[in-house]
Parts: structure tokens; C-alpha cells; sequence
């Protein structure tokens, strides 16, 4: 089973907030850093502008990447590429609502009894609870994760130790797949090396038609193939495998909500009161993200 380590506190809360734009930064100090570099050693920039080596590798790229995962794992990874672009990650609030929400269900539970709860989960989209989050609603995978449990405990008869082990399957199930689009595009950024000597061995190929020609246009051409490799390199080591690891870290944390709701509900199975349920799951919030008990007590207990 996977467990969830403790860590230090730190400070008030949402660090993702603080560093929305650190993949467009990233990205612009790779640029500049590398053509600064250039052009500090004299280097004309005109000679990187070859058209031909980019269609060559990004086109490659770009088909190697549609013949190498199935539809859903790139439309995932269109939509984390752009979710990390815009800086759209996992805060504080978002861990408060989901705290909030299991909180105001397992309340339920408790004072009107687990049959109450039927109709929000078999109808998340028209319950009076799941439209109070229209962010978690929206998370399809996050929300059948919680009715499908709650489901269980409704229908009753299983252990709380099975009913853990049921849902570490499922996280297990979820992990594997979250983790698709980072080792994809992992793998596309492996390649990127490979085609930029492919584009520069075609460029040799051309300059080689043209050996008997004047010293400099073949020097000219000889340049212009070395472009090739130079951008494979660039586009592995400075663009795609570092956003491939962004999309790794996001994926952690879109589990460790899992990890939240599934120490909740286990909790209530074991016969916990509402407010200690939701303890459990706070308690395995990271530590940059983690709200004090107090601020989530009077959050979950704050009337909307």
C-alpha cells in the first residue's frame, strides 16, 4: 500500500500559486541563455533560421509522438501542456474544498444516515452538495473515485481494511494512467536528438552534391546540417524532457487528492466522526499546501 510521508510544515499554503509562470520562465532563460551565449561568441543569428532542419525534426517529432500513444493519452497531454503553461496546478484551496465537500457528506452520513447520501452520488451533477465545487465536479475521475466508494459503504457488508485495499486499487489504477502522458512525451523528448542528426545527415547529403563548389557556400551548408543536430539537442534537453518532468509532478499531485479522499472515507469506515475523518485526510496533504487544523476546521464548518 502506498503511505503518505510526513513532511515540514511550511509556511501559509499555496506554493503553486507563487510560481504559476516558472514553465514560461524556464523556457524563455533556456532561450535566452543559450542564444546569449551565441551571440556573445559572435555568432550570426541568422544562421540558426533554417526552416527546413526544424520541419524536419518537429515534423518527425510530431509524428512519432501520434504513432506512439493512443487518442486519450494525447489529448491528456495537449490539455497538462497547456494546464502547465497557464500555471494551473493543484493549491490550498483546492485541497480545502475537497476537505470541505467530504466533510459536508460524511456529515450527512452521520446525522441523517449513509442512505441520505444515495442520491447525491448516483446524481453528482444534480446534487445540492457536488454543485457547491464546480472545480472538483469538473474532475470526472476525482468525483467516480468518491461515489463508487461511498457506494460501497452504503451497500455495506465489506471491511474497512477491504474497503482501503478497494480504493488503493483504484489509486494504484489512476497512478498508472496519470503517469502516461509524462513517459510519453518523456520518450518523444528521447528522440529528439536522433532526428536532429537525422536532419544533419540529410544536410550533408545536400552539401556533399555541392563538394566541388566554392569553400564557403559549403561551409555554409556544412552549417546550416550542424543546425539540425543543435536543435535536436535543444528541443530533447531544453524544452520536452523538462516539461515531461512537470507533467510527472502535476500527476503526483492530482493522485495525492486521491490519497486525501481515500484516508477520509476510510477513516469514517473505522467509525470516526466527521471531523476527524477529515483530519485523517489533511494530515496526508503535502506540507507546502497543507492547511492548518484550524483554518480547516472553520472552513469545513463555515455555512455556505
Amino acid at each position: 500500500m502506498r503511505n503518505s510521508r510526513p513532511g515540514r510544515r511550511g509556511g501559509t499554503g499555496c506554493a503553486g500559486e507563487r510560481f504559476r509562470v516558472f514553465v514560461i520562465i524556464g523556457f524563455a532563460v533556456v532561450l535566452l541563455s543559450v542564444l546569449g551565449g551565441f551571440a556573445e561568441a559572435g555568432g550570426p543569428f541568422l544562421v540558426l533560421v533554417q526552416p527546413a532542419e526544424f520541419i524536419i525534426i518537429a515534423g518527425a517529432g510530431l509524428g512519432a509522438l501520434l504513432a506512439s500513444a493512443p487518442k486519450n493519452v494525447l489529448q491528456k497531454i495537449l490539455a497538462k501542456t497547456l494546464a502547465a503553461l497557464q500555471g494551473k496546478t493543484i493549491t490550498k484551496a483546492t485541497y480545502l474544498s475537497v476537505l470541505k465537500l467530504l466533510y459536508e457528506l460524511l456529515y450527512m452520513a452521520q446525522k441523517e444516515g449513509l442512505i441520505a447520501l444515495e442520491k447525491h452520488i448516483e446524481s453528482p451533477a444534480e446534487s445540492a452538495i457536488f454543485s457547491k465545487y464546480p472545480d472538483i465536479l469538473a474532475h470526472g475521475e476525482l468525483v467516480a473515485f468518491m461515489t463508487d466508494t461511498f457506494r460501497m459503504v452504503i451497500i455495506g457488508g465489506i471491511a474497512s481494511h477491504d474497503l482501503e485495499a478497494l480504493m488503493e486499487s483504484d489509486i494504484d489504477t489512476q497512478h498508472n494512467e496519470v503517469k502516461k502522458p509524462s513517459q510519453v512525451l518523456s520518450k518523444i523528448g528521447d528522440t529528439m536528438p536522433g532526428l536532429g542528426i537525422v536532419a544533419a545527415v540529410l544536410g550533408i547529403v545536400i552539401t556533399m552534391q555541392a563538394i566541388d563548389g566554392p569553400a564557403g557556400e559549403i561551409g555554409k551548408k556544412v552549417a546550416a546540417a550542424l543546425v539540425g543536430t543543435f536543435l535536436g539537442i535543444l528541443l530533447c534537453y531544453g524544452f520536452i524532457q523538462p516539461l515531461a518532468s512537470n507533467l510527472d509532478i502535476s500527476g503526483e499531485k492530482e493522485i495525492q487528492v486521491f490519497e486525501v479522499v481515500k484516508n477520509a472515507i476510510a477513516a469514517f469506515a473505522r467509525g470516526f466522526s466527521p471531523l476527524v475523518c477529515v483530519e485523517f485526510a489533511r494530515r496526508s496533504i503535502p506540507a507546502e499546501t497543507r492547511p492548518e487544523f484550524a483554518e480547516m476546521e472553520a472552513h469545513v464548518k463555515e455555512k455556505q
